[in-house]
């Protein structure tokens, strides 16, 4: 009788634990509201993005995915340590680009690696460039660096991350002029730092166009290994004589160890979403991103290949 008792209780307790790990699905994920971290302050181009794929994944999922901005550190640093210690569930997702995984562990003190993430899928290519004031009296960066030399001057540049922050220093060095540099906490941080004069240059993603059209700010450089597709008059880094290049691609990860199913199905979700022909249109029309391939295993690839690229850099 007692050892009867015993094993009830024990087999109690193997079920209750099996029921209770964070590590095991469930048929009806997601059964409560999701968390969706993204790197910068709101109204920048990737928050817009992550806002809507996030609208879209409720709807079709049936659960609130509230979006929850964490700025700071280099292209999504801070945002990608918080995501790495939340637990691997599949309730905590985050939208990046993807140097925050890829170059970062390079070039920071940061306590995480590629490995310690998986990647659901790429979600666009963020088109980027340097920006000025319209009232300088430079039109290209190229001009820019030339004048700062003739007036012996420095220039000061406000950056969003390692990877752009080091191209602009290698292009200093090669042109002789000292830049003074200052981080940025995304897109609109940029746009204030360079209209109110307290930064000469600054990088800024695909939010660069309205402002750049508007007469607000004068484009001197596509930093993409194309010149951007609304402005294609401003020649690139490499056309103005740098081999030098960013490329801001944006990611949609989680945490090493969701359950597979939970994988698949988020997975799943967000190829139907952004295949569609209006998400397709938000991402090219309003956010002016390019579209990608879609998908774990091609962002698998990409991660592995631009990890590799930093870490070349880096040596």
């Amino acid at each position: 009788m007692i050892r009867k008792i015993i094993f009830s209780l024990f087999s109690c307790l193997i079920a209750w634990q099996f029921m209770s790990s964070p590590a095991l699905s469930s048929p009806d994920y997601p059964d409560r509201p999701v968390t969706v971290l993204t790197m910068v302050q709101r109204h920048a181009q990737i928050d817009l993005l992550a806002r809507q794929l996030s609208r879209e994944m409720s709807n079709k999922m049936g659960q609130p995915f509230n979006v929850i901005n964490r700025p700071g550190g280099c292209h999504g640093s801070v945002m990608a340590r918080e995501l790495k210690e939340a637990d691997a569930d599949g309730y905590t997702l985050g939208v990046s680009a993807t140097p925050a995984f890829t170059c970062a562990p390079h070039f920071l003190n940061v306590e995480y690696t590629l490995e310690d993430f998986v990647y659901i899928s790429k979600l666009g290519l963020n088109q980027s460039g340097i920006v000025t004031r319209p009232d300088q009296p430079y039109d290209t960066l190229r001009e820019a660096f030339d004048w700062a030399r003739d007036q012996d001057r420095h220039l000061t540049y406000i950056y969003q991350g390692v990877d752009d922050r080091d191209v602009m220093q290698r292009i200093a060095r090669q042109e002789g002029v000292e830049l003074s540099i200052m981080p940025s906490t995304g897109g609109p941080s940029v746009i204030a730092a360079v209209t109110g004069g307290h930064a000469d240059i600054g990088h800024l993603g695909a939010i660069l166009f309205e402002p750049v059209q508007e007469g607000r700010l004068k484009l001197l450089a596509a930093t993409t290994p194309e010149r951007l597709t609304e402005l294609p008059g401003v020649p690139t880094l490499q056309e103005q004589g740098w081999d030098e290049y960013v490329q801001m691609f944006v990611a949609l990860a989680a945490p090493k160890g969701v359950p597979e199913d939970r994988m698949k199905k988020l997975e799943e979700t967000v190829l139907e979403i952004v295949q569609d022909k209006t998400f397709q249109d938000f991402l090219t029309d309003e956010l002016f991103m390019v579209p990608v391939q879609y998908g774990r295993e091609h962002a698998w690839k990409y991660m592995e290949k631009s990890h590799g690229y930093f870490e070349k850099m880096a040596e």
